[in-house]
């Protein structure tokens, strides 16, 4: 991947539920994304579900988890639609907990949930989602998403890579969460070093500045797996906090959009971004100015990405 191979990318179908990702109006809500946004790629997202974040199964083969034929559909209409794919199943805590805290005891415990019970889970679930991105021809696949707590475990996560690289040929990313790039010690065993950047307007450059730093350990391609902010005054100081308070304002995520994408370009490793993030079922774009949350639609930072990524795929 280089500057040509710009990722201009969205985020789509988070939170979508079985049964949510056939029928006409998903398939409008990512014929919108691309005609809107002139995106390049597309990162079909979904999550499968633990229990709690000390369970050791992950239950991705039963409802709410979308069908292995959705998940096949999505990324045939977005290969229909000119868009490149990132598969990126995520999993999440059933009981409400951030998946950043999902973790064991380090040293096994008789009776206690074990890292060995979840990763031998957890890759069950990677292997059967690489084997789809292989079947589909998915361009890239992403392991693991902000599994804070569970980085440090290196030889497990290698295990996790090599597992999926045995049935995935294409290109294999881990996306780590914002200020953990330098905690990940084993992005040599991917092909995509990726992070989620929701950080403050007015932090971008320093945060690029250590970021750049953590990159020169590595011969490897960077991108932003997720980055984002809700249109919703205050958020821009705090992007990543989805339930802050603040009244709906198209102009703070305009502005945040304008900061890190004019950041970015500043910077030519930044190879691009998934945004967060578009989902499959859209609100009336008549009530916009209204929506508070993460996706561009009909909002002022449409205008504002598509600018960016029209620019910016053109290397």
């Amino acid at each position: 991947m280089d500057r040509t191979d710009y990722m201009a990318g969205m985020t789509w179908g988070w939170v979508g539920t079985r049964g949510t990702w056939t029928g006409p109006e998903a398939r409008r809500s990512m014929e919108l994304m691309v005609e809107r946004l002139g995106t390049t790629w597309t990162a079909v997202t979904f999550s499968a579900l633990q229990d709690t974040a000390h369970s050791t199964e992950i239950h991705f083969k039963e409802h709410p988890t979308v069908t292995d034929d959705e998940v096949r559909d999505a990324v045939e209409r977005a290969h229909g639609l000119g868009q490149k794919v990132c598969l990126k199943p995520v999993v999440n805590c059933a009981d409400g907990t951030w998946r950043a805290y999902i973790s064991f005891f380090e040293t096994d415990v008789p009776c206690e949930p074990t890292w060995s019970q979840w990763f031998a889970s957890y890759t069950e679930f990677m292997v059967h989602y690489a084997r789809i991105a292989q079947e589909t021809g998915c361009e890239m696949l992403c392991v693991g998403c902000e599994m804070v707590q569970t980085d440090h475990r290196e030889a497990e996560w290698r295990a996790v890579v090599a597992a999926v690289r045995e049935v995935y040929s294409g290109t294999v990313t881990y996306n780590c969460d914002k200020y953990q790039e330098g905690a990940v010690r084993w992005w040599d065993a991917v092909d995509v070093i990726s992070s989620s950047g929701y950080y403050p307007v007015d932090d971008w450059e320093a945060q690029l500045d250590r970021i750049e730093g953590v990159l020169s350990s590595y011969d490897k391609p960077f991108v932003f797996m997720e980055a984002g902010c809700p249109s919703r005054e205050g958020s821009p100081a705090l992007p990543n906090d989805w339930s802050s308070p603040g009244a709906p304002s198209e102009d703070a995520q305009r502005d945040y959009y304008e900061a890190m994408l004019g950041a970015a370009r500043r910077r030519s490793w930044v190879r691009g971004f998934m945004l967060w993030d578009w989902p499959a079922a859209l609100y009336d774009e008549s009530a916009a100015a209204l929506n508070d949350d993460y996706c561009p639609f009909g909002k002022k930072a449409e205008e504002t990405i598509r600018r960016f990524y029209t620019a910016d795929a053109q290397g």
